[in-house]
């Protein structure tokens, strides 16, 4: 309508136009012509001439018509324009309404200027549902409340604006994919497409998908496929991944080459090869193939994919590793040949026979030895046609009690054979066939002559001891046993006697254990001399048992006594000249013990306390020694509780560095000590419970605790300084301890190089070969190894040339001496140079006065260690040392001048 009108007014505005311009034209002419009123002519019309006025009308209507001639044409190319134009909207309106997509377009202020028919038809929506200068943001939110559209209209701008568009779950199960465009003015543009069919589609493509994928993983055999284009694998199965070794991602986008070494690459494009020029499109083959450090064998079978056009796109392998496929026939037929041959050598007689009609059918060597002939010849002969009457009449007798009763049947009986008569164990055991009938009998015959003779000697080993001869402590038991039922009921007494050897330690040490032995030997001898033919036995390594009767304790007091004058005399072994001693216990019977065990134990808590008090002496029970151990096994039970409970706590010793003064001392380190304060008993002396640890086996447990405590609160000190624990030699002998050093190390984040690990000599002497090698696994983990009380042992120096220690810690006992002996200031000065020449550096304990301390630091010793330096305390005493606070010269001084 606006249109129409704009074309109406401009008809009425150009004629009048026109009149305007024409009337304007003649107003002009007549005030430029006109001249003054007084000379007028009457001919004239008005003022103007008639000539002069038929000019300007006849002017007036050519620029009239002109006007309206151009006025006509512009009118009728702009009817012409517009409806070119709405030709062209008409058209763009049925192309966008036919499309497949719902189309949405808003203007700059977001109203809404087109909606599709497909997009009404996508959402269930009229055009009435569309309403004149309805925005954008309105229709969402419409469509939100009637439950088209699954997000908040907020998130569908950010969501559809994406790349791949937002996917909207409508209520009647359509999928709709959707995607926002913005337009140069300022507009936007929504496309809206059913994706139902094709999501539907996608779902059942990845759940077959998935099954085929599922399918091929589960498959035993290998499968891989690879395009031919470029050679590189798209898919591969777990049973691939499990034989190569390879993950699938390692596989999936690579070639052979890049993934499986040059020869067993070059295998598996030679087969692809063969299949692609294969006239069937498959090939079928065997090669090798490198897996790791193996070599396996692969049966391969490749078929070619193709388009639709038929040309070569994929290349499927199936293979399976045949390796011990291909080798089980050869392992049959060595096991075969295998089986024969240790048939062949048993050295026990087989013979297989046929219960049938009892015709040998298998006889390997050593059966010729009962049969009398070659296993060759006997072969097919029942027992008839190889014995004589009498023996084939009871051979054939046994093998039939054996058949009958379906099972082993074994006797002993003997044999005479060429090498004499011989004790046989024939067994005979019958093999049933599928039916349950008797069908073979398996007969051996095993000679048992020299097993005899065998078992009759251990059954006298089992009551001797192996070395001497002489009673166990079994046989020592029951001839107690013996005499304690002999004695029993009567006035008659007797006394069990323990005997320690003294040195046998110190002799195996020095001498080697092969002297020892022998030394241990001729004691049994004296020994049994001294008892005049009375019970004499060895009960463990160096302690012996004896039984005397007679008057008690007197008699067994003459015994010990005899005992100890014989074993006093000198021994010579080898050409050595070797001396011992005996330390003993005696119980008597029946004051102290109705019984074996009783009596036994008795004896051995009176050696325990003769060897406390002194090596030599002879100690006889009294009924208080047992309540001394007593004592002992409850310290022993109230220590392991003690480790389990967290009642052991450590404490520090300050290691300095050898100066003129303790002042002028710098610490370099610290000693990890073991402390125990009992809840009922107090402070418990390290020297009363570490040796019971290591008696009763607690030191590995404890040791261990020491070790770990110790690295944990080194770690935690702010100066790096160095951190000594001992290590007790039951340490080395149980237990990986190179794996717990290690594994504190880490769990803890000690440094290696701050940890010392102090051992005895006690360590290499046990076993020298694994300590030795214990030692060296430690020193590779970068801990520092210290060899502590250098000078108390035997063989210190052959240790010194085995292992190159650290450090070498000189024994208190030297340095106490110090100024008062000059021998022990010699051993000091020696052990100084000897460690320097080795490149060991040398520590100094039980330093206590500054006399001491200056003669060590003038001899060059580079550490120093004692209650002149500092007493072991809680590391809370020395926190300005470890923390790197306070006065450290002045807090050594204090700490070591306290007593």
């Amino acid at each position: 309508m606006a249109g129409k009108k704009g074309q109406a007014g401009g008809r009425n505005v150009i004629p009048a136009l026109a009149v305007v311009c024409l009337v304007a034209a003649i107003a002009s002419a007549g005030l430029a012509l006109a001249p003054s009123a007084g000379f007028a002519p009457s001919s004239y019309i008005g003022s103007l001439a008639p000539g002069l006025l038929w000019e300007l009308l006849i002017g007036g209507t050519v620029v009239a018509s002109f006007l309206g001639a151009t006025t006509l044409s512009v009118l009728s190319a702009l009817r012409r324009t517009q409806r070119l134009r709405l030709r062209r909207n008409a058209f763009v309106s049925s192309a966008l309404n036919h499309l497949n997509q719902g189309v949405v377009m808003t203007d700059a202020q977001k109203r809404i200027v087109f909606c599709n028919d497909r997009y009404l038809e996508i959402y269930g929506l009229s055009r009435c549902d569309i309403p004149r200068d309805m925005t954008g943001p309105e229709l969402l939110e419409m469509r939100y409340r009637r439950g088209l559209m699954d997000v908040t209209p907020a998130e569908f701008y950010t969501l559809a604006a994406k790349p791949e568009g937002m996917v909207t779950e409508l209520p009647n199960g359509k999928s709709v994919v959707v995607r926002h465009f913005g337009l140069p003015n300022g507009g936007s543009i929504a496309t809206h497409e059913d994706c139902t069919d094709q999501r539907q589609l996608s779902r059942k493509l990845a759940s077959t998908t998935q099954f085929l994928e599922s399918v091929l993983d589960n498959v035993p055999v290998c499968v891989a496929a690879k395009n031919i284009e470029d050679g590189r694998y798209i898919f591969a199965n777990r049973a691939f991944e499990r034989f190569s070794h390879f993950s699938r991602e390692r596989i999936v986008g690579k070639r052979a080459d890049e993934i499986f070494r040059r020869e067993t690459a070059a295998s598996i494009a030679a087969a692809d090869k063969a299949a692609l020029e294969a006239p069937q499109g498959s090939f079928r083959n065997e090669f090798w193939v490198e897996r790791g450090s193996e070599r396996r064998i692969l049966a391969s079978n490749r078929v070619i994919a193709r388009n639709e056009n038929g040309e070569p796109e994929f290349l499927i392998a199936l293979f399976d590793d045949v390796t011990d496929r291909r080798s089980l026939s050869q392992e049959l037929e060595n096991a075969k040949k295998f089986l024969e041959l240790v048939v062949d050598n048993i050295p026990v007689s087989l013979i297989v026979e046929r219960v049938s009609d009892g015709r040998y059918l298998l006889a390997n060597r050593s059966a010729e030895t009962i049969l009398n002939r070659r296993r060759e010849d006997a072969t097919g002969l029942t027992a008839t046609d190889i014995f004589n009457p009498r023996e084939a009449k009871l051979i054939i007798a046994r093998d039939e009690a054996a058949i009958k009763k379906r099972g082993l049947l074994t006797e002993e009986h003997p044999i005479s054979t060429k090498d004499g008569l011989r004790l046989f164990l024939t067994r005979r055991m019958t093999v049933l066939d599928e039916h349950g009938e008797p069908q073979y009998l398996i007969k051996t015959h095993e000679d048992v002559t020299d097993r005899r003779q065998t078992e009759s000697r251990m059954a006298h080993m089992a009551y001797h001891d192996g070395l001497t001869d002489l009673p166990n402590r079994a046989a020592f038991l029951q001839a107690l046993a013996q005499m304690i039922e002999a004695c029993g009921g009567t006035d008659e007494e007797f006394a069990v006697l323990c005997v320690d050897l003294d040195g046998l330690k110190e002799i195996n040490d020095v001498f080697g254990h092969a002297v020892g032995d022998k030394l241990l030997i001729e004691v049994a001898q004296r020994l049994q001399t001294a008892a005049r033919g009375g019970v004499v036995a060895r009960l463990s390594g160096d302690e012996f048992g004896l039984i005397i009767d007679g008057k008690q304790p007197a008699a067994g007091i003459v015994l010990a006594e005899q005992v100890a004058e014989a074993l006093a005399k000198e021994f010579s072994i080898d050409g050595k000249s070797v001396r011992t001693g005996v330390t003993a216990g005696i119980s008597v019977f029946p004051h102290n013990g109705a019984d074996a065990a009783s009596l036994l134990a008795n004896a051995g808590a009176a050696l325990f306390r003769a060897k406390a008090k002194s090596r030599g002496t002879i100690s006889i029970y009294e009924p208080e020694m047992d309540q001394q151990i007593r004592d002992r096994r409850v310290l022993h039970q109230d220590l392991s509780a003690a480790i389990r409970n967290g009642e052991l706590s450590l404490y520090y010793q300050p290691l300095a560095a050898a100066a003129a003064t303790a002042a002028e001392s710098a610490v370099i380190g610290f000693e990890a000590l073991a402390r125990w304060q009992h809840p009922v008993r107090g402070f418990v002396s390290p020297a009363d419970f570490i040796p019971l640890a290591e008696e009763g086996g607690l030191i590995v447990e404890m040791g261990e605790w020491i070790l770990r405590e110790a690295c944990r609160e080194a770690a935690s000190w702010k100066q790096p300084l160095q951190i000594a624990v001992n290590l007790s030699p039951a340490q080395f002998m149980h237990g990986d301890l190179v794996s717990l050093v290690h594994s504190i190390l880490l769990e803890t984040g000690l440094r290696p190089d701050r940890l010392e690990l102090e051992i005895t000599e006690g360590v290499l002497i046990e076993d020298f070969d694994r300590g030795l090698a214990l030692l060296r696994r430690l020193k590779a983990l970068g801990v520092r190894i210290s060899m502590d009380d250098f000078g108390s042992g035997y063989s210190s120096l052959s240790y010194l040339q085995a292992f190159p220690f650290d450090k070498i810690k000189i024994d208190r006992a030297f340095v106490i001496n110090l100024g008062r002996n000059p021998q022990s200031a010699a051993i000091v000065r020696a052990v100084i140079d000897l460690g320097h020449g080795l490149q060991m550096s040398i520590v100094a304990e039980g330093v206590e006065t500054e006399e001491q301390l200056g003669f060590l630091a003038k001899e060059g010793c580079d550490a120093v260690q004692g209650y002149l330096i500092g007493k072991p305390a809680p590391v809370g005493q020395y926190a300005a040392l470890v923390g790197g606070g306070g006065n450290v010269v002045e807090l050594v001084r204090k700490t070591g001048s306290s007593r």
